[in-house]
């Protein structure tokens, strides 16, 4: 599941940060996993811009992120209910 998928209010734990779209490269993926996008962080959804869209306002650890739909689009996440299942 991708962050970007995640309702408001739901947890997750970072899986991998990769390059899902033409507008990331290599030095966007960076930027995210210096700022704490890394394996195993959990992560939680805290709510979307107006109408549902852009930004997207995310926390890891205490921190606060707005991040653009296509950053979150290239992190792929696990849930509690993605867990229990494998």
């Amino acid at each position: 599941m991708l962050l970007s998928e995640l309702p408001n209010g739901a947890h997750a734990l970072v899986e991998r940060v990769f390059s899902g779209a033409p507008e990331v490269d290599s030095t966007v993926v960076q930027r995210l996993e210096e700022l704490g996008f890394i394996q195993g962080e959990p992560v939680l959804m805290l709510r979307r811009g107006p109408g549902g869209r852009e930004p997207l306002a995310v926390q890891i650890g205490e921190t606060l992120f707005a991040l653009r739909l296509v950053e979150a689009q290239s992190v792929a996440v696990t849930t509690p209910e993605t867990l229990s299942i494998v």
